[in-house]
Order: structure tokens, then sequence, then C-alpha cells
């Protein structure tokens, strides 16, 4: 019978589903809040531990006790979101628990046991595997603990377990000179064995412990071992462990203390602080010692430390102290004075009475009294000090005098508390005579007229000097001098003698005749009375009056008017209900008063001071929404009220756009800000908070601002001020041009501070940069450094020529539009401003110098705030005629005519044909030299223009982006060069081939498996390349198809090449290993090509595509720019020799409208038709002109889906029925001795700003299809017309071909000798003329290729990893075959990088780009390609007389080209090394971002033909191996191959 047990695979292959009719029911032990995907168990030591994986990748640890689950850990394993896998595995020893999810596979733990140090985290953890092993001192599993099964050896937090510890020890302390022992009590001391102990560690000392049970016992250090008591405290405290071998098993604190230390630290009562303190120390007050012990020594007495008990004389009462001072407490100056103070205790000191001091601690010196003691009454007595009189100076009125007793030499008695006496002088303090009556009668002060008047003390005035009445008031200020006439004021009135006390003045105040209350809380004796004014009429005036009683009144020379502030109205009159707007109130009056406060509506309006007579200046609050309200303003008790003209609250302006984001630190860049109801803002402030160092704080804050004047104007706001918290916050003042927009200057920011917060304040609203601004932060770049532009001597500049500025950062944070160059007055007009270059336009006339001291005019730059001044400009003067005397220079240029006609005679008769060839040369050497000083303005000009072509193409890419193929497209295009993008045709297209080829297909899938085999392909690999008949283009293609078959396995393709590579190494070393990767000859070396375009292709785009591109097009607009010949191909304006077209064709730039649209095909001027303008030369053929046409309306299009040139033509429309189709041959051709010239816009006479039309081209009266390019266009660099010939007539365009027709070779050998001679001289040398051309050229040109190579050589960019991950292979290569020359390595990175890949890209732009790439600029990329490639070499670049003129070219800058290599290869080797993990995770993702890889099953079809050409020979291979035997490979390639030929033989 069938039985689970016959099923051990589970219940999926049970003959039934397993079920029952009763459903079994469980209470769960735990319920987690995600979803459980795996479960696994353990049993350990008895314990079941339970393992949960949960679908967001999280791991629970739970411990199931009896009917219980606790998780007791929890950690995420993979990444969050990703589920754990059911397969959930513990490892044989049950160490480790393996962890699948779908990304990686973690090793965890089961108990992680060792990462708890100590006994309480390990407690704490509750991991039920793990405990704390206490003789190993390490949290363990319990089998690992060795004494697990004794008792108290092994803590288990589930068995309510607490970790060793000190109970009590006794003593709780030790002084530090005595060792003696130590008890300590240690609950649950673990037993050891007989030859077992435990031993002490007090700090590094080690004593043997004896323990019986819980006690131990152990020694104490001796004096010597144990460290010094540090300074300023009476102790010094140590770790003491109970130790077992090395681990401590019990640890606490014990403190050794120091008596004498104790005695130092309390200078005032040093008994008191010796019996007081926590240890057991006693006092000896015979030696003044604080010691230890039992007593002092024999003879003396002995105060007892507090702590002991049952003793008499103990504790701090038993000192010998100062209790306090008798008399006198108060000391007056100048005067003798006997000081008495209370002692006790005095009776313990014995033996021969001694002498007493009394020491007062005065300012800058320590006085000493002879002192007596007398009175003695049981422990009390008293101590008289010498009488002394003291004289000190004192600003202020009473001193506090510390005082203290000594006895004998300095043995000092404690004082009980603070101890002080009190010296005063009643002349400080008390100006004049009311204050000094008023002074407390206990000082005895009085007024004296003795001499100068004075306040003194009384025994010190003689009897008749003593005034008893004081002089009358004295009034110097009233403040304020005028109030409103409602009274109600709080008048200040300040002076002398204003009375002893507030009854001397409570009514005998007056102010102009009114009396005035004076306030009884705010009066000051003698010096100040603060009085409330009563009603008065308007305009009431006089003085104030203080009258005390006896004696005459006091008038103030001041007086006080009564007058009645008006308010008459508002400046500005609305604000936003935000508030902050500053509001000035007009009126009469308004300084009346002190206490004025301003309101709007119920608001408040804090007052900015000061209150002027005719305006107040307040700034709003904020409020609840908009609205009006009015304006008060309160003068004391008085209130004015502005009803006619109330305040109107508008809703808060809203910031909408603020752009440029960006700006240099220097500032000053214009920041426009668009909004809604910005008018209403009072002073827009745009500020940066800056976090700076203490020397920018200093230099950068102004001082705060001061109080302003009345009659002066408002003041600016500071350009910094500095904030709390070290915050500078630096700001510039918005101007308001309407109610939406304003215009900010971004504020400077000095170079060492920080922006933390750049924001808008708008009165009391403050809004970031980046709320107004969309979420765009605003940024502060580095400020530009720009180079004189002369080194020595002023710059000499030519009228008409572009000026180059070189410099750093230009464009970082300014654009060209806001850059002001300045020439002495004049205005250097900015062309273009790229990030090192700026161009500008001098002035035609040379302007003069701008502040008239010096005679040259100065170079500046302004940019914002930045003024950059680079030195003095002296324009280049045109040549003025000789002030030579006319006389003089007749007869001189008679005489040397008749000079020059001798020499001529004898020249011409003995050097005819010399002087002939001379004239001609000298006549190239003018052309020669005029051009070569034009080729530097010619490229100025010719850059500026092109970087104004370049800033609207870059514009356009933000919308079109650049054209990119698709990277199946790159894929094919790069693997098989020459096949137009087409290399193999899908193998199934009929409706029924798919089931009829199905053998085939599994055929090619076996095959595909077959090449997983490491050992098949390299058997295959090696098998193939010994074939004699097996060429270079077979080995090429072959490794192709095998990168396409092996696409999405390119970790394994990295492997394979891998070994491929060390393989060809060991073959070179043998011969010379600087060959090595110089060809492409093997399929390896095609593989390395392969995967460097498929590992870069990201690089490619993200990177190196834009500057490529950018370069690209800026060779075609040049290109463009001048006539090309469309037979010969040759350009005026190329980089290529061999391409140039060195005759002077005459050209003029036309712009063509051209219609497009839907109404383009119509009748011109059809309404629904737009106009497009493209430039074109009347010098090109209708084909070229067509060509330009779509290269504009097709603008941002990739080339593949515009219109061919040959399903169109161009139609030339004027007027409304005037239409003339264009082509390239017509009837109206010219024709002249066998040679027809190709019809140009000048032939058809079209004019500048025609209007023309693209239509259908017409073949035999249908219109062919504006189809788009086909999927596999063909190659775009070919002449667009042969020159061939057609009927004995030849093409022509510009120059005819050298080879001539058999007629015109007839006329030509008719021509004389002298004439054929003159054509060879001028063919000789003026061609040469227009190679200055290429100079132009390559000017223009330079930044484009310099911002190429720079992006191919990753400056300031990390390296690719693929570029690392080869470059370090190389490495191990080199290092395996002991190679050690340097340029051999450079030889090898270069032959598998540069040359194999970025030169190959830069040849080919369109493997990358979905463009049209012409002849010429094909011609033009393989000069720069080729410089790329001398820039590569080792060897040293020379060049002379007969090189190569594109070698010529780029002399100059190839070695610092060079330079740039060597520091390429200098910063892949000193970056982070790629690890082999690494790339194959950037592989992985590379295979599966390219998962639609093309034509695996046509690749792999392709691959067994190869097979199947050499089959017999594989076979043979295969058979002959023993691996391959082992393997059985010979017999699985024979069933593939049985498969896939059933597919041949059916066909």
């Amino acid at each position: 019978m069938d039985s689970p047990e016959s099923y051990p695979c589970g219940d999926e292959h049970t003959p039934s589903p397993i079920a029952g009719r009763q459903a079994l029911e469980a209470r769960p032990l735990l319920q987690l809040e995600q979803p459980i995907s795996a479960v696994a168990a353990v049993q350990v030591d008895g314990h079941m531990v339970a393992f949960l994986g949960d679908t967001q990748g999280q791991l629970h640890k739970v411990f199931l006790n009896d009917s219980q689950g606790r998780v007791y850990h929890s950690q995420q394993v993979g990444p969050p979101g990703s589920a754990i896998s059911p397969d959930l595995l513990v490892d044989s020893s049950g160490s480790y628990l393996y962890v699948l999810t779908a990304q990686q596979v973690d090793r965890v733990p089961v108990a992680a046991c060792p990462q708890f140090s100590d006994c309480t985290s390990c407690l704490q953890a509750q991991d039920p595997l793990c405990g704390w092993c206490i003789l190993q001192g390490r949290c363990t599993r319990k089998s690992q603990c060795r004494r697990a099964a004794q008792p108290n050896q092994w803590l288990w937090s589930y068995d309510d377990s607490h970790c060793l510890h000190v109970q009590s020890l006794l003593p709780a302390h030790q002084p530090h000179q005595e060792q003696g022992q130590v008890t300590l009590s240690v609950p649950r001391l673990p037993t050891l064995a007989l030859d077992e102990y435990f031993h002490c560690a007090f700090g590094d000392y080690d004593s043997l412990a004896h323990a019986e049970g819980p006690t131990v016992a152990c020694v104490t250090p001796p004096q010597d071992q144990l460290p010094l008591t540090p300074p300023g405290t009476d102790h010094v405290t140590l770790s003491l462990a109970v130790m077992f071998e090395d681990v401590a098993v019990a640890v606490t604190n014990f403190s050794f203390y120091n008596c004498s230390a104790v005695q130092a630290l309390e200078v005032a009562a040093p008994c008191r602080a010796c019996v007081g303190s926590l240890w057991r120390c006693h006092w000896c007050p015979q030696s003044s010692r604080c010691v230890y012990g039992e007593q002092c020594p024999e003879g003396e007495r002995t105060i007892y430390s507090t702590q002991e008990v049952d003793i008499q004389i103990r504790g701090p009462g038993a000192c010998p102290q100062v209790e306090g001072l008798v008399g006198p407490l108060l000391v007056p100056m100048d005067w003798e004075s006997r000081l008495a103070l209370r002692v006790r205790n005095l009776q313990h000191f014995r033996g021969l009475p001694a002498s007493y001091h009394c020491w007062l601690e005065l300012p800058g010196e320590l006085r000493k009294l002879p002192a007596s003691l007398e009175t003695m009454n049981g422990d009390e007595g008293l101590i008289y000090c010498q009488a002394q009189q003291f004289h000190l100076s004192m600003a202020q009125r009473e001193l506090l005098v510390p005082i203290y007793v000594t006895r004998g030499k300095g043995q000092r008695l404690d004082n009980a508390g603070t101890l002080h006496v009190t010296l005063y002088d009643c002349s400080a303090g008390h100006p004049d005579c009311s204050y000094c009556q008023a002074a407390t009668g206990r000082l005895g002060c009085l007024w004296c007229s003795h001499g100068q008047p004075a306040c003194r003390y009384g025994p010190l005035c003689p009897p008749r000097a003593v005034e008893l009445l004081c002089p009358m008031p004295s009034i110097d200020t009233i403040e304020p001098q005028t109030g409103p006439p409602e009274g109600g004021l709080a008048l200040t009135i300040l002076g002398s003698n204003l009375g002893r006390d507030f009854a001397d003045v409570q009514n005998a105040v007056s102010v102009a005749g009114q009396p005035c209350s004076p306030n009884p809380s705010l009066y000051r004796t003698s010096a100040r009375i603060v009085c409330v004014t009563s009603p008065a009429p308007n305009g009431t005036t006089g003085p104030i009056q203080v009258a005390i009683k006896s004696r005459p009144p006091g008038i103030s020379t001041q007086h006080f008017t009564y007058q009645d502030p008006v308010l008459l109205s508002l400046s500005p009159q609305w604000g936003p209900q935000a508030g902050g707007t500053q509001l000035t109130i007009h009126g009469q009056h308004l300084q009346t008063g002190s206490n004025i406060s301003a309101f709007v509506g119920s608001q408040s309006c804090p007052i900015k001071e000061p209150v002027c007579p005719e305006t107040i200046v307040c700034h709003t609050m904020p409020q609840a929404g908009p609205g009006e309200a009015v304006v008060r303003v309160v003068f004391g008790h008085a209130q004015r009220t502005l009803l006619a003209i109330p305040f109107r609250y508008t809703a808060n302006p809203q910031l909408m756009m603020a752009e440029p984001s960006v700006s240099f630190r220097g500032g000053g860049r214009l920041i426009r800000v668009r909004g809604k109801d910005l008018d209403v803002v009072q002073q827009p402030l745009l500020s940066v908070w800056l976090e700076a160092t203490a020397k920018v704080q200093a230099a950068g804050a102004e001082p705060q601002e001061l109080r302003r004047s009345c009659r002066a104007p408002a003041s600016a706001p500071q350009a910094c001020v500095q904030l709390e918290g070290g915050l500078l916050q630096c700001s510039t003042v918005c101007t308001i041009n309407s109610s939406s927009l304003l215009l900010c200057r971004s504020p400077a920011v000095p170079d060492e501070a920080h922006p933390q917060r750049v924001f808008f304040t708008l009165d009391n609203m403050h809004v970031d940069f980046a709320s107004a601004s969309g979420g765009q932060d605003f940024l502060y770049q580095p400020n530009p450094r720009l180079a004189p532009l002369s080194r020595e001597g002023p710059a000499r500049v030519k009228a008409g020529n572009i000026l180059d500025v070189e410099g750093e950062g230009l464009n970082l944070g300014i654009s060209k539009e806001e850059v002001r160059v300045h020439i002495g007055d004049g205005e250097c007009l900015v062309k273009t401003l790229t990030l090192t270059h700026l161009y500008c336009e001098p002035p035609p006339q040379a302007p003069q110098p701008a502040n008239g001291s010096s005679t040259l005019p100065q170079f500046v730059v302004q940019m914002g705030n930045l003024r950059l001044a680079l030195g003095p400009v002296q324009y280049e003067a045109e040549p003025t005629e000789s002030a030579f005397p006319v006389e003089a220079q007749v007869g001189l240029g008679m005489g040397a005519a008749v000079l020059t006609a001798a020499v001529l005679l004898l020249t011409l008769r003995y050097r005819h044909k010399s002087k002939q060839a001379l004239r001609e040369y000298q006549k190239v050497l003018v052309q020669l030299e005029n051009l070569e000083i034009g080729v530097g303005d010619q490229c100025r000009k010719e850059f500026t223009d092109l970087m104004t072509e370049m800033t609207d193409l870059s514009s356009d890419l933000e919308g079109s982006g650049i054209p990119f193929v698709d990277y199946r497209t790159y894929a094919e295009r790069v693997f098989f060069p020459g096949h137009n993008g087409c290399p193999m045709q899908p193998m199934f297209q009929g409706p029924g081939e798919e089931g009829h080829h199905s053998p085939v297909r599994q055929g090619l899938t076996q095959l595909s498996n077959l090449l997983n085999s490491k050992h098949f392909l390299l058997t295959l690999i090696h098998t193939l390349e010994k074939q004699p008949t097996f060429s270079q283009r077979d080995r090429c293609h072959l490794a192709s198809l095998l990168s396409l078959a092996l696409h999405n396995k390119l970790e394994y393709l990295t492997d394979i090449m891998r070994t491929l590579l060390g393989d060809l190494t060991a073959h070179y070393v043998r011969k010379n290993p600087k060959l090595m990767l110089r060809r492409t000859e093997t399929m390896v070396e095609k593989l390395l090509t392969n995967w460097l375009s498929i590992c870069l292709y990201t690089f490619l785009r993200e990177v190196a595509g834009e500057p490529l591109y950018m370069l690209l097009r800026a060779i075609q607009y040049q290109v463009d720019k001048g006539p090309v010949d469309a037979v010969t191909g040759k350009a005026k304006r190329t980089l290529n020799n061999s391409r140039l077209l060195r005759e002077d064709v005459e050209f003029q730039p036309l712009t063509l409208r051209v219609l497009v649209g839907p109404g383009a095909g119509g009748a011109a001027g059809s309404s629904e038709a737009q106009h497009v303008l493209v430039r074109v030369l009347d010098t090109d053929t209708i084909t070229q002109v067509k060509e330009k046409v779509l290269d504009q309306v097709y603008k941002g299009t990739p080339f593949s889906q515009r219109p061919a040139v040959h399903t169109l033509d161009l139609e030339w429309r004027s007027g409304l029925a005037g239409h003339l189709t264009l082509s390239d041959e017509d009837l109206t051709s010219v024709t002249q001795d066998h040679w027809k010239k190709l019809n140009t816009l000048q032939h058809y006479k079209v004019p500048d700003g025609a209007t023309v039309g693209l239509i259908p081209h017409l073949h035999n009266g249908a219109a062919v299809s504006l189809s788009l390019a086909q999927c596999c266009p063909s190659k775009e660099n070919i002449p667009m017309l042969e020159d061939g010939e057609e009927g004995g007539v030849r093409l022509w365009h510009l120059v005819k071909g050298t080879e001539e027709p058999e007629g015109a070779k007839a006329r030509r050998r008719r021509s004389s000798l002298r004439e054929r001679e003159r054509e060879r001289a001028r063919a000789k040398a003026i061609p040469e003329i227009y190679l200055t051309r290429l100079l132009s050229m390559k000017g223009t040109l330079q930044k484009f290729v310099d911002d190429t190579l720079q992006a191919i050589l990753s400056v300031n960019r990390p390296v690719p990893i693929a570029v690392k991950y080869l470059f370090d292979f190389l490495d191990e290569l080199a290092e395996k075959h002991g190679i050690e020359d340097p340029e051999t390595l450079h030889i090898w990175k270069t032959n598998s990088l540069l040359l194999r890949f970025w030169v190959n890209t830069l040849k080919n732009p369109q493997l990358i780009f979905d463009v049209r790439v012409s002849d010429n600029v094909d011609a033009i990329l393989a000069v720069i390609a080729q410089t790329f490639i001398d820039s590569s070499t080792v060897s040293e670049h020379k060049v002379g007389r007969d090189s190569p003129v594109n070698k010529l070219l780029y002399a100059r800058e190839i070695p610092r080209y060079k330079q740039m290599v060597e520091r390429y290869y200098s910063d892949v080797r000193q970056s982070s090394p790629a690890s082999y993990q690494e790339m194959n995770s950037a592989l992985a993702e590379l295979s599966g971002n390219y998962t639609s890889a093309p034509h695996c099953l046509e690749a792999l079809q392709e691959l067994y033909n190869y097979i199947h050409m050499y089959y017999d020979q594989i076979i043979s291979a295969l058979e002959e191996d023993p691996v391959g035997q082992k393997m059985q490979l010979a017999c699985r390639l024979q069933q593939t191959a049985a498969l896939v030929e059933n597919k041949v033989t059916d066909l």
C-alpha cells in the first residue's frame, strides 16, 4: 500500500492530496505585523528557537517557551521590501542560518553571543541561547562554558539571574599611609577547586584573596604602590576587582584618603574641614595638623572626627575658632577704632601663653594688628585688636573687609562663618547736604561746612561747622519739557538737595504755576522727583519750582510748555497685513511728553526713536486680514486720532518666480523677482545668512545703527549685521519696478563664509529663495579669475579685432549680457562668454582714459560688484606721413631711383630668370604675410559667431535632446561595422515557419547551452583560430556573434575575455610585448572592443556624448559657412589638407525663407504655412541647399526620421504664380569644352530673402513618396556626385578636376613654354597661402576639441568602473609575466582603450548619434582622431619642415594632450580598486538593462554556420581533450548538429 513514507519528496508528489474531515485548531503562539514568508527552527540546549522571515526582508528570532512565543531580536536582511525566501537553511554545526532573498544570500549567526562584551548587555539581550560564563568572562552558549553544570557558573537571563556585584565593603575606605585588609561581600560567588584561587586588583596592584563562601578578604596596596592624590582633592579612588585568572568577576570602587590634603582644602577653617570630612581624620590643635589614627602625639589634645562615636571632644564644634565680631561692626574712615572678636575652645592649646594677631584683608594690602586675649569665661573668650585708623580711597560708601585671627607663628584660628568688618566713608556717595542728612543714623554722618563743604563722620567735624539746615533745592534738568493740556504727564526733575525724604517734597512741586503730584515709588533722595502734571490751558509755559519747608524754593532755568499735538497725515497709507511697514505720521507738536505710543487699529505700532516735532515713525504689526484701521497716538494720558485718513491693510505680496538663481560671491548680479502685489512692500530686501569665521565677522559686520536725527535724511540699511548664534546677515535693497516685478542685486559673500539661507524680506515677511523660484536654491559660485591682457607692458589692440580674455569660471555666475567691459571711457561689446574665455569687440576709435590720471585707457571687466582691472590698452596707430622734408624726400627718391635703375639693369642682364622667379616669390610672401596677420583676427570673429550658434543649439537641445541611437542600433553598428547597421535578418518570417522550424530552434538552444560551457567555448575559439582559412574578417565576425549570443551573460563573457587575454599576453611576451593589442587580429581583441562598447555606452550618453555632439555640430556649422565642391568634395573650411579647397572662390551668403507646414505645398503665401529662415551660399548646388534646408526644418529630428534628399525637389516661389523647380542639372546648365557645371543658386540668380519650398520629387510625371530614411541607411560620407563622364561630358562645380578632356589637353600643348612655367610656379606657391585656412579652422574649433578630450579622459569625473577593472587586469598581467617597463604598460592601455574604442568613436560619430556625417566632417574628424593617437603614444612628438600639414596643425597642443593622458592613467591607477564582485554586479546590471539585445537566435545560427564549416576539426579537438571527453562535449555538439541540420535538410 502506498504511504506517505513512500514519497519522501513532499506532498506535491503524493498520489492524492492530504486532507481531513475535522479541522485542526490551534491558538497562535505569536502574531506579527507583516506576513511570514519563511520559517525554520532549531533546538539547542533544550530550548526551541524559531526563525521567521517576513515579506519585508525582516528576520525575527523567536524563543518558544511553553505556550508562549517571544521575539527577542529582529534584523533587516537584504533590501527593504524584498521578501525572504522559504528556503531557510541551518548549517550542520547549528551555528549559522543561511537566508535567501531575491538579490542576495546572507549568513546570519544563530546566536550572536560574542557581540555582547559585558554581563549586563548579555543578560539584557534576552537571547535564550546565550548566557554569561562568570569565570570565563564571556557571553557564550551554555555548551561553550566549561563549568556551566556547576551552580553560579553560567547566568541565564530567563532564570532571574543578576550579574555578580560587591554588596558591601569593610572598611569602605582607608588612609593611603597604612596598609590593611578589606573584606568584600559578593553574593552567589562561584566555588573554585582546591588548587584555584581568587585575587584582588586595586587598579594595577594585585593581591591574593582569601574567599569563604560569599566573603572575600584582600590586603590593600602599600603607600608606594598608590598613585599620588590629585591637586584640589583629598582622596584617590581605584577600581577594586575580584579576579579569577585574568577575568574580573565583580568590580567596585575603593578610596584611599589623605588627611593632610583635607586640611589644605579649607584655609579659613582647617580644623572644621578636617574633623567634619567623610574620612576618619582628627585635628591636633597644638601642631595644627590633620592626622589619621586614634590620637595626636603625646602631650597634645586631640579633636576627633565627627565619624567617631562615644567621644565628647569631636566634630567641628570642638575646634578652636572665632565665632563672630563683637564690636564695632561699622568702622568709619579716618577715625581710630578697636575691634573685638568672640572666640571659643582656646583651652585646647596647652603650654606657654602665645601672642595673637588680627589680620584684615584690605584692597591690595593684608594688614596685621597685634591682639590680646581677655575675659575668659569657660570655653569662651574675647580677643581685642589694636586700635587702628584706616585711610583708604573708596569708590563706594561701604566696604566689607574679611578678618581672621592667628596664634603664635601663623597658627590660624578657624572662622566659624564668614567673618568681616564694614569700613565706611561718609563722603563717598553723599554728594549734597540732603543726601548726607538722609544717610542712616547708625553711620553718624553730618554735613560739615569746615573747609570744603562735605559729608563727614560726626567727631571729625568741629561743632561750629555742623550744618543742621541744608541749602535751597537746585534743579539741573527736567524731562520732558512739553506736555498735553490734559495733564497726566510724568515729569522727571533732576538736581540736588531735593529733600531728605518724600515727605519733604510731597506738596512742594509746581510746573508752570500748576501743582504737580510727586510719585513716592520713583523718588530718589535729594536727586530726583517724578511728578504727574495737572491740566492747564494750551500754550501755558513756565519754570518748575521745588519749595522745601523753611528753605527758599528752587526754580529751574528750563521752562515747561503745555502744547496740543495734532495729527495731519500718513505716509504710506497702505501696507501688507503681515506688518512691518514703516509708517510715518505727520503732524504738529508731536514731540509732546516722553511717554508716546502709537496704534493702528487695536495693534500697537512700535515707535522708532526719536520722535520729531512733525513726524513719528513706527512699524506696523501683523493684522488678521485686509481692511482699514484708524491710526491713533497716545501722549501720556492724552490721545489723538486720525479719523480722516485710515491706514489700509492689503493682502500680502506673493512671489512666483525669481531668476537667475546663481551668482558670484562678489554679488551684484541682477535678480528679477516676479509676483503679485509687490508694490505694497516699503523696502524689500534680498538677504543671506552666513556661517562666518571670526575674521569674516570682524571685517563684515558694521557697527550697530546709531540713533537717527530728526533733520538728517534716512540712512540706508546696513550691508551686514551680526545675528545671535554667530550668524552674519548681509542684505541688499531691492527696487520696486512695478506691482509684479522686483529688481534685486545679490548680496556679496566673503570667501571664508558659508551661505546658510538666502531669502527675501518683504517688511515682516521672510520668503526663502527656493520658495520664490519653484524649488531652486540660490547658489554662490567662486569669483572668476581673469588673466592680465599682457604681462609685459600695455596690451596692443587693433581696431576691429576681437579681444580674447582668458580666465577661470567666467560664466558660472553671470551671463554674457550682464558683463560690462570698458576700455577707458569706451565700451568693449561682449560677444561671447565661456567658462574660460571672454571675447569682446573694442571701440573702433581709441577711447580716452576714464579717470584722466593715466595716459593709456584701462581695460576693466565689470561682473556685478566685481570690478577687475586687467591693465592698460594701447591702440595700434595708423601709419602716418613722414615729417621728413619734401625736398629731401624728392632728392632721396631720385637718387634711389637712379641707383635702383642701375642695379636693375645689371640684374636684368645677368639674372633675368632669377628676377622673374623672385618677383613671383615676393608676391607670394606678401600674400602669405597678409593672410597670417588676419588668421588671429579671423579665428576670434569665427569663434564668436560659432559660440552664438552653439548657444542657440544648446537651447534647442533642451527641448529635443541629443539624437542618440538606441542601444540595439548602437550595438549592431559597433559589432558589425561595414554592414550598414543590418548584419542579420530574422530567421523565421513566414506565417507557418515557427512550427516547421521548432527542431532548429531547439538545436540552437542546445548550442546556446554548449556555449555556456567555458571549456567548450575556449576549445572552439582556439580550434577555429588555428585554421589557415579562418580569416581575420571571420574572427572579428565570430567574436561579434559571440558578443550577441552571450549578451545576457556579460559576467561569463568577461571571464572568457580575461582567459583569452591571459593567453594572448603569454604569446606576445615570448615575442614582443609592445605589439599586443596593436591590431585586431584575434578574436579576443574584437571581444575586448565589443566589451568596452557595451560597458561605456552609459558613459557615452551621460558624459562624453554632449561635448562630442557639440564638436560634430560645430564642425558642420563651420564647413557649411564656406563653399564645398560637390564633385571633388573639397571645402574652403577644413582641417584636412587633402580636402582643402585651395582656389579662392567668391561667394555670398543668402538667407532663404522656407515654407513649411500644411500650406507649404500650395500657393505661395498660404496662410497655414510658416516660414523658416535658412542660411545658404549662392555657390551651393541645389542638392546642397536641400540638405541645409532639411537640417534647419527638421532641427532636433533624428536623421533616420527625416525625408531623404532625393525624394524632394526645391521650388523657388516668386509672387502668386511664379513657381520654378530647381535642380542640379537641367536644360539651362552651362556646358563648355566637355565640362558641364552644376547649377547653383547663383546660376538661377536667386536673391537674398527669396521664398522656397520643398515639394515631392516628380519622376515620369508621378510624385515620389516622401519616405523616411530606411532602417538601414547607407553611409552618408560619400561625394554627392561622382566626377564621372556621361557621353564625354564631365561635371564640375567650383573647380575643374586635374585630368582634362582631350581637346583641352591639345590646346594646353599649344601654349608657350613661358606660360607653362608661370602656371607651374603658381601651382606650387599659391596654394600654400590658403593653408592658413587650416589654422583659422583649427583655432575656431579648439575649445570644442578640448572639451571632448577632457570628457573622454574623465577630467574632474569618476573613472568608469570598466576602465578601472580593465587597467587593473592589465597591471596584473604585467606583474604576472614580470614586465616592469612602464612604456609597455602604457602601450597596452592605450591600445586597449584609447585607440580601440575612443578613436573609433571619434572617427565614426554615427555609431552613437543618429546624424548625417558628410565627407568633409569625416575628414576633419580623422585629423582630430590622429591628433588623439599622437597624444597617446609614448614616443616624443617631433615635427619638421617635411612633416605632414595635418601633424603640424596640432604640434603645440599634443604635449598638453600627452600630459592629460598620463594624468588620466595616473588617476585610474590611484583610484580605489574595482573588485571582481563590483564589476560582476555592474555587468549584471548592464545585462538586465539591455535584455532586448538584438538577434540572439540569428547570431546562434550564424555561429553554427562557422561550426559547420570546420565541424570535423572541432569534433576532433573535443574528442582528443580529456576534459571534453568527461563532459561529453563532442557528443552534445553532434546532437546539436543533428537538430540544426534537420532544418537545413528540410530546406
